[in-house]
């Protein structure tokens, strides 16, 4: 099982997030990147929201970095750990311009982007956006395979309900031959749609027992990525059999990759406890990028 971050600062869930977060600037966030990276860690999550209501954020929080701009600055202060926007929000966005975007940071990063996607479920932010809410799971069906035929080509073409285009030139696409997408959600029919047009399953608000109720009614194609959250903030230094009984658990419940956040007062703080995490899990760190 490998181990990617959380990233801490871009996205402050209340409850979760640390008190130095809220002082905190990309120079932390990149000292962070680059420890991570030097340390063998999977990858780096930024999540997307563009607005959310007042009330909602007291709830989900209102901080969320914009992930292009987060993970593409991140791309040039690390070398091999990946990057993953955790989710991108289908219904938001054309597929031609998610290929545009995340072509070019799969470009610049020297393909290590790992793509996640969702549906959504903020109906606020879907009308601010002026995008389609009641049907955005059809459209996202078909969102998945258009941006499929999109990512890696600089003359897409792909000819379905919701989305119908061919004859234009989309340059830089990713580098990467097949960019890996995580889907993201908590229902059989997101596991779902991750088989058929995915790469991985990134599953959130479900308890043990309905993870592997869903999972076990799903046939997992080899090198299918189970992405799941190793829980609370873990504190390796301090209190490191609860980090190893949280590790053990991700993995016992079928996780190929765990998701996790560090527990921390401060940046050095949270490097160190990346250091300790490494140790007590050492894992087997993914250095092969994917085929170009």
């Amino acid at each position: 099982m490998q181990i990617g971050i959380v990233s801490p600062v871009v996205v402050r869930y209340p409850g979760v997030a640390s008190a130095w977060e809220a002082t905190a600037d990309i120079t932390d966030l990149a000292r962070i990147a680059t420890v991570a990276d030097q340390l063998g860690f999977h990858h780096l999550t930024c999540s997307e929201h563009v607005a959310v209501p007042s009330d909602v954020a007291e709830q989900r929080g209102g901080t969320y970095w914009d992930p292009l701009a987060t993970l593409g600055y991140l791309a040039a202060v690390t070398e091999r750990i990946r990057l993953v926007p955790q989710v991108v929000v289908l219904g938001y966005h054309h597929p031609l311009a998610i290929a545009k975007r995340y072509g070019t940071l799969d470009r610049v990063s020297g393909g290590r982007l790992t793509l996640g996607l969702g549906v959504g479920s903020l109906r606020e932010e879907f009308d601010l956006l002026g995008a389609p809410f009641a049907d955005r799971g059809a459209r996202a069906d078909e969102a998945l395979p258009a941006l499929r035929a999109a990512l890696s080509t600089t003359t897409p073409e792909f000819h379905g309900t919701y989305y119908d285009f061919a004859g234009f030139v989309v340059d830089p696409p990713a580098v990467q031959r097949h960019v890996p997408l995580w889907i993201g959600g908590r229902t059989l029919r997101s596991l779902r749609r991750a088989l058929s047009a995915g790469d991985g399953w990134v599953p959130f608000g479900l308890g043990g027992d309905e993870l592997a109720s869903l999972l076990e009614r799903a046939e997992l194609p080899p090198g299918f990525d189970v992405v799941l959250s190793a829980g609370r903030p873990l504190d390796p230094m301090g209190d490191p059999d609860a980090t190893r009984r949280a590790l053990a658990r991700a993995e016992s419940l079928g996780a190929t990759i765990t998701g996790a956040s560090i527990s921390a007062v401060s940046a050095e703080h949270y490097c160190e406890q990346l250091a300790a995490l490494r140790e007590l899990h050492p894992g087997s760190p993914e250095r092969a990028q994917e085929e170009m």
